[in-house]
């Protein structure tokens, strides 16, 4: 009697489409990034071309202007710039938080079987780009290597912008991916963030910040429609704990920017009622309400203090590129996010025998791991946290950074852009296939449909 013959297993795909709501919800997401990328990336010409003009001491007088007070011991006499990036980016991080929960907890990352892909992608572009830059800057000693995770964050405002205005035909899957890279990218930077640069750690502080964060987290938790009902409740009654959490995890010495990704984090993703189950719960309702400040003003404004750089002409510039550092991140940005993210998706789908998605090819793929070479807002943070101001290689750095993402961007551009085009046509063939077919265009005029 013979056997039926074993069926062939059918290859897992990655980069799939998702499911249909997480394709709506990271579509909603990818239009309000894309004109905080915009806002982003003026504010940061300005800073550069107010810094290299002739009033070039009022923007640094602007951006050291010190304010703030003393309280509890702690010392929150701050520059405009340093409230920039310790406050306003807070903000900034606090929708990190809010994304990275919902990934995990009600996205399609709490499937291993689809994070599996994103996650080890992410780690191969932190990892790459930070032996480059170790490599380069071996023999210079241990200064020069404190800015090893420079190159390592990937700009999710400013790529996801970019790719908006590049690539609007192209595969959904290469929309959700990038995304999807970018919020476990800033996952591990913030892991760096909190456990790298943290040098004089003050535990009293930590544990007295337990306190507003835990009320935070039971107020969120036990009353969510009633913060998400009344616009007033989270401004009256979840800021001024959120204010308290950041001042005592900033007087601790861990970075102030993981106070908001920990409150991000104690909103809840889900709701209660299971009859409600499928409506969007209170960190969505959250995301979607204060997205607009983070990405509109928050972001921006630490984009003005932080890409203002005097090069200082031909002589500066030149003393730049003797800097190793300038060279650690832009090839780290430039060549090694590509490298790691393409050879980290290589690896899986040999090892675990997937295939990419249908509709994603991987020339499609590469041009967008040189879009995850656009490292700004983290970069930024991460070289004044490593250099600190009064470091040359602070000022080095940005121009790097700012050299680093511009040509991320161009390649991303030069390589896309084809691509973008090709898939245009067959889309616009396909559309006009089916009208021949007797499916009626939706795009006509209503008096033509009738």
């Amino acid at each position: 009697m013979s056997q039926s013959p074993t069926p062939t297993p059918k290859p897992k795909t990655v980069f799939g489409p998702g499911s249909y709501a997480e394709s709506l919800r990271i579509g909603e997401i990818l239009r309000k990034e894309t004109v905080g990328g915009l806002v982003l990336i003026i504010g940061a010409i300005v800073a550069l071309i107010w810094a290299n003009s002739p009033a070039s001491d009022s923007y640094f007088a602007l951006r050291d202007f010190t304010i703030g007070f003393q309280a509890f011991g702690i010392d929150l006499n701050l520059s405009l710039g340093h409230w920039a990036a310790d406050g306003l980016l807070a903000v900034f991080f606090f929708l990190v938080g809010l994304e990275l929960k919902k990934e995990f907890v009600a996205g399609d990352l709490r499937d291993m079987k689809r994070a599996i892909v994103p996650v080890t992608a992410a780690f191969g572009g932190v990892l790459v780009p930070a032996l480059i830059f170790a490599a380069l800057n071996a023999s210079t000693g241990g200064e020069t290597l404190r800015g090893w995770a420079i190159p390592t964050a990937t700009d999710i405002a400013f790529a996801v912008a970019v790719l908006a205005v590049i690539g609007s035909n192209l595969p959904s899957p290469l929309r959700i991916f990038l995304l999807t890279l970018a919020v476990v990218d800033d996952l591990i930077a913030i892991v760096i963030i909190a456990f790298v640069f943290t040098d004089d750690l003050r535990p009293p502080y930590l544990l007295m910040a337990i306190a507003p964060i835990g009320l935070y987290a039971f107020l969120t938790h036990m009353w969510p429609r009633f913060f998400a009902a009344n616009l007033w409740a989270p401004w009256v009654i979840l800021l001024p704990l959120g204010i308290a959490s950041w001042a005592l995890v900033f007087g601790s010495g861990i970075h102030s920017t993981i106070a908001g990704v920990v409150l991000g984090f104690c909103v809840p993703v889900l709701r209660k009622n299971k009859h409600e189950i499928d409506k969007p719960g209170l960190a969505e309702q959250f995301e979607h309400r204060f997205r607009p400040l983070s990405s509109g003003f928050c972001v921006p404004v630490f984009a003005f203090f932080s890409a203002g750089v005097a090069v200082g002409g031909a002589e500066g510039f030149a003393s730049a590129l003797g800097d190793p550092v300038l060279w650690g991140i832009v090839f780290g940005l430039v060549f090694g996010k590509p490298i790691g993210i393409l050879g980290a998706t290589w690896l899986v789908t040999r090892s675990s025998k997937a295939n990419l998605d249908p509709d994603t090819k991987w020339g499609d793929l590469l041009g967008v791991t040189f879009l995850a070479g656009i490292g700004f807002t983290v970069s930024l943070l991460v070289s004044e946290l490593s250099f600190g101001l009064a470091s040359p290689h602070y000022d080095h750095a940005k121009v790097a950074i700012l050299t680093g993402s511009l040509l991320a961007a161009i390649l991303g551009t030069i390589w896309l852009r084809p691509r973008d085009r090709r898939y245009r046509l067959v889309n616009e063939r396909a559309a006009r296939d089916e009208n021949k077919d007797g499916i009626p265009d939706v795009f006509q005029a209503p008096e033509n449909n009738a």
